[in-house]
């Protein structure tokens, strides 16, 4: 979602700086990125979302290349499926450094500049989870909610400046993640047609089409849109206000 995100981005003319653990993945999709035509630029930055140096070499070397920041998009995977037995202090610390920390230190870094630019743009793309709860997944049922409180509460901090913050929770999206999460059972198929079947649209989304809802968002065309988390799953949440 991260890579559909920056390249729907990269559509509409925006540079963009990549980060994630696989320089092989990032290299492939700054070349993408740069073959698009019009004036975006790419830039990959390898590193690990859970260290602090690297988020913050990260914003440095954004400013360094294209001046400043005027969007930040949070996209971390999310933490491993599993029960409430399954997990000790240390599973637990290491989901709160991944899905939340993360998140928070990289906008601490990132907001200085988001300020300069007038205009600012943050989502965060989180999980369906923050509104109902899914089977199998506690760490993410704990952790995401948490994100969504501190991105409401920073959206009627910023809009002083400028800046929107917003929230976007994915349900089933065919991802690297979803597959694998699959794979782990004992019926692959027949568990993702089953679970495709309960969706009202009839499918999974793809990545792309979360791509284009966090464009959206960062566009000027949103800019009275701030504070919210926009569901997208094909209507499988049945909450009046999901």
């Amino acid at each position: 979602m991260g890579r559909a995100a920056a390249m729907a981005l990269a559509a509409e003319g925006c540079n963009v700086a990549l980060f994630a653990r696989r320089g092989d993945l990032l290299d492939q999709a700054v070349a993408e990125v740069d073959a698009l035509p019009g004036n975006a630029g790419g830039l990959a930055v390898p590193g690990d979302s859970t260290d602090p140096d690297g988020l913050s070499r990260l914003v440095a070397a954004t400013r360094g290349r294209f001046g400043g920041v005027d969007v930040l998009v949070n996209n971390t995977g999310g933490p491993p499926a599993g029960d409430f037995g399954q997990f000790d202090d240390e599973d637990w610390r290491s989901a709160w450094e991944l899905t939340l920390m993360s998140t928070i230190r990289l906008t601490r870094l990132a907001l200085p500049a988001l300020r300069e630019s007038g205009r600012g743009r943050i989502v965060t793309i989180t999980s369906s989870a923050v509104k109902e709860p899914n089977d199998g997944l506690l760490l993410s049922n704990a952790y995401r909610p948490a994100v969504t409180g501190w991105s409401k509460t920073l959206s009627q901090d910023e809009a002083r400046h400028g800046i929107t913050v917003n929230c976007i929770a994915p349900g089933y999206i065919d991802t690297e993640r979803m597959q694998r999460i699959y794979a782990a059972g004992g019926d692959p198929e027949g568990d993702r047609r089953r679970d495709a079947q309960a969706i009202p649209a009839g499918r999974f989304a793809e990545p792309s089409e979360i791509g284009d809802a966090v464009a959206f968002l960062c566009s000027t065309r949103a800019a009275y849109i701030n504070g919210i988390t926009l569901l997208i799953d094909g209507g499988l949440a049945k909450g009046l206000l999901s």
